[in-house]
Order: structure tokens, then C-alpha cells, then sequence
């Protein structure tokens, strides 16, 4: 089953529960102050499925009552895709209209404090996506790059990491020295383990059944600290060197590899711990000198906070869409200046466009900016969003007009329909050599 990339609103069995009901979006919008004399109101809220890159994203665009002016912004998850479209088609998109648009701080609190219990990341995405949206029109009716309105610049570009992966130090290192012949000083460096299914590597030259995936960690933590100091020594000392463990080990586990990890010289290592054991993060600082990194889980900024006031990690992995757009965000890297933590913004191929664009806007107008994670956008991509930041030597740059510099070609996303729900799942079906089911 295929799904249209343009959102067509309640199907036939909800018109009919829903026949007869109030409509109570006049009671619930209207914010209770004048809104000023050609402000732009919103008058559509419309949500787009499409997947060029392959994983689905789910893209918003909020409309307005001016001629032309309308924001975008990125819902997806990829995992729970339709879940979220149904929240903003819904529930929020019908509590904006007739709103002022620039509005931003008293729609995203009255959108998030609507469904009572707050947050989650479906909820979280929904959110998100509409504040960056709100945000993208609020900079263009200015005139200005978004990245004006967030500060203005604090840096000529944002620096960004590659990804490579190997299954033997030499072949790893051969791929380090080709990225950074592309221009990139940063690159995150992921090992297969041989017949294991590794996260971001492939299996070593064994068969590994995606769907039925079988995790390792003494097999991980015996190959995988010797070949990243190996890979070191083949690189040399002019590249940083990152490296990602998505959350695969228990906090026991995580001190060992900090400990077997410290001679490779690691700009930070990813996610040592799941967001359930961040209690932990306190113990990892203790067992060796690895930058720490974590936070593309995280769907809410307050767990952060002990983090930042423990001094227990040393870069936040944000995730703007998840966090509930620029609004929250903005406030949490503030707070990381101010502990001084910097920020490594989630990036991967399933941050469409339009978020990897607030991204960007984000991280040149921060002192608190570490590095941003940088997809490699296919063409099919690029062609349905017009303006998408891509790497130019190893960094992204914010585009020079007005709002987000991304636009949303809809005539191009029918060409790339999303997959059935579940299809995206397969990945995280891991289990351990227990048969255990596992952390992806």
C-alpha cells in the first residue's frame, strides 16, 4: 500500500462521527488581544508524505492569509509517521486558524499544552514541525534569513561530519583520508563486527538477516576500541574522529569501552548510554577522558538539565522536530552555552530538508555550536526541495533570503510515495545472542 503525499483530510468514517459537532476552532484560536492591522493569519494547515531519500518525512505547511506567504516545516519520524500526520491534521491544524502567525511563544505553548498530558515525541514532532513553519514565515515577512532572527551570525558556517564504516582498520582509514580530501575535518568512523549486526556498518563480510538481527556486545567491545585505535594511528592526528555505540550497551558495559576507547583520540563517542540510563552519564565521566555526546532520543529539553548542571556531557545531540521546533530549542542551546556544552544537532538522511535548514540557522547564530551531523542528500531530494543545504568542504551554510531558504516542489514529491507503515521498523527488530530483544 502507497500514500498520498498530500494530506486530504478526515476519511469518510470520521465524517461521520465527526457529523454534527461543533466547531470550536473560533472559540479555541483567537488569542485574547487585538491582532495588529495586516498581520498574516493563518488559513490552512496541510501536511505532504513523500520519500525520496527513501525513509518517509512527513513535511507541514502552515498557510496564510497574504498572497504567496506560507512556512514549512518537518514532522517526520519515521517509525510513526502516519501517527503524527494524524496529530496535526487532526488536532493542531484546526486550533490555528485565524491565528496571527507571529504569535510563535503563545501557539506553541497553547498547542502544547492541548492534549493535556504533554510531549512525547509524536506529539513532540506534530509541534515541531508547525513552530518551524511559523518560524519560517515570521522570517520571511521580516525579509530576512532565519538565522537573523535567532541572533544573526556567530559564524560564517556550520562545520559538519561524514560517515564512514568499514570492516578492517585499513579500509576504514583509506575512507577517513577521502573525506577529508572532500574538505571534512570531522568523521564519524562506525566498525563492522563480523557476523553481528552493528549499527551503522555493515556485517564484516557475514550474511546478517536484517529482520532478524542479532546484536553482540562482548563481540562489539573486543573488536571495536582496538580498531578505532588503529584507525587512528592510520590517520594521523589532523582529523577528529567520531564514533556512535545507538544506545547498545548497559551503563557496566559503556565504562569498559571509555576506558578501551581513550588512545583514539575520539572528538566524542555517540550515545554510550539509552536516554533511561542517562543517571549514568556521571559514572562514564569518571571512567576516562572521551568527550561525551547524547541526546537525538530526547523528546523533551528538561532531560538535558541534569546533565548540563552535573558537567556530565560535553555536547547535546538535538533533534529539532522531536523537541518541538525552534522555540524549546533555541532556549535549551542557551542553556548549553551557559554550562558549556556544545551542540552536535541530529542530521542523518531521515532530517528532511526543511529541519537540516533550521539546523543550519541554529548553529552559525550560537556561541554554544559544536558540529552538525551532514547528510548526503540523493538527487531525488534535492529536486523535491529546492534550496536544501548540502556540504560545501565539509560545511553548511545558511541560505541569503528571506525564512528558511528551503522550498517544497509538490508536483516532484508524487513521484516518490512513502512506504506501508512497519516497512521502516525492520531495522530496529534487534535481539541479543539470547534471543533478548535488544536496543537498536
Amino acid at each position: 500500500m502507497k500514500h498520498s503525499p498530500e494530506s486530504g483530510g478526515p476519511g469518510p468514517a470520521q465524517v461521520g462521527a465527526l457529523a454534527g459537532a461543533p466547531d470550536l476552532h473560533d472559540v479555541l484560536a483567537p488569542a485574547p488581544w487585538a491582532t495588529p492591522a495586516g498581520a498574516a493569519r493563518i488559513t490552512r494547515v496541510r501536511t505532504f508524505l513523500c520519500a525520496p531519500q527513501g525513509c518517509p518525512y512527513l513535511i507541514v505547511r502552515v498557510e496564510t492569509d497574504q498572497p504567496g506567504l506560507y512556512g514549512l516545516g518537518c514532522a517526520s519520524d519515521p517509525q510513526r509517521t502516519l501517527a503524527v500526520r494524524a496529530v496535526v491534521d487532526e488536532y493542531l491544524g484546526p486550533l490555528l486558524r485565524g491565528r496571527d502567525a507571529g504569535d510563535i511563544e503563545d501557539i506553541h505553548r497553547l498547542l502544547q499544552n492541548s492534549s493535556y498530558w504533554r510531549g512525547g515525541s509524536i506529539a513532540n514532532n506534530a509541534l515541531g514541525a508547525i513552530d518551524v513553519a511559523l518560524w519560517d514565515i515570521k522570517a520571511k515577512v521580516a525579509g530576512l534569513p532565519l538565522y537573523s532572527l535567532l541572533g544573526g551570525r556567530a559564524r560564517h558556517g556550520a562545520e559538519a561530519y561524514t560517515h564512514v564504516d568499514g570492516a578492517d582498520p585499513g579500509e576504514i582509514a583509506d575512507k577517513v583520508h577521502a573525506a577529508v580530501e572532500a574538505g571534512y575535518r570531522h568523521v564519524r568512523v562506525q566498525v563492522a563486527v563480523p557476523g553481528v549486526d552493528t549499527y551503522g556498518a555493515a556485517s564484516g563480510g557475514a550474511t546478517v538477516d536484517r529482520r532478524r538481527g542479532t546484536w553482540d556486545s562482548l563481540a562489539y567491545l573486543h573488536h571495536v576500541p582496538p580498531a578505532l585505535v588503529e584507525v587512528r594511528r592510520r590517520v594521523g592526528d589532523r582529523v577528529e574522529l567520531l564514533h556512535d555505540v545507538h544506545e547498545r550497551l548497559t551503563p557496566a558495559q559503556a565504562r569498559l569501552l571509555v576506558a578501551a576507547v581513550a588512545d583514539a583520540g575520539l572528538y566524542f563517542l555517540e550515545d554510550a548510554l539509552a536516554p533511561e540510563d542517562s543517571a549514568h552519564f556521571g559514572q562514564l565521566r569518571a571512567a576516562g577522558p572521551v568527550p561525551l555526546a547524547v541526546g537525538e532520543l530526547y523528546d523533551e529539553v528538561s532531560r538535558y538539565l541534569p546533565l548540563l548542571e552535573q558537567r556530565a556531557i560535553d555536547f547535546a545531540r538535538v533533534r529539532i522536530p522531536t523537541l518541538g521546533g525552534l522555540t524549546p530549542t533555541r532556549k535549551l542551546v542557551a542553556a548549553c552555552e551557559l554550562f558549556g556544552v556544545r551542540t552536535a544537532p541530529h542530521g542523518p538522511g531521515d532530517v528532511s530538508p526543511v529541519a537540516q535548514a533550521a539546523n543550519v540557522a541554529l548553529d552559525v547564530s550560537t556561541p554554544a555550536f559544536g558540529i552538525q551531523e551532514a547528510a548526503g542528500f540523493r538527487d531525488a531530494t534535492l529536486e523535491v526541495f529546492p534550496g536544501a543545504p548540502t556540504p560545501d568542504r565539509g560545511s553548511l551554510y545558511p541560505a541569503e533570503v528571506p525564512g528558511l531558504g528551503v522550498d517544497f516542489d509538490e508536483a516532484a514529491a508524487r513521484r516518490y510515495p512513502v512506504p506501508p507503515p512497519l516497512h521502516h521498523d525492520r531495522w530496529a527488530l534487534l535481539r541479543g545472542t539470547d534471543g533478548a530483544a535488544h536496543r537498536p
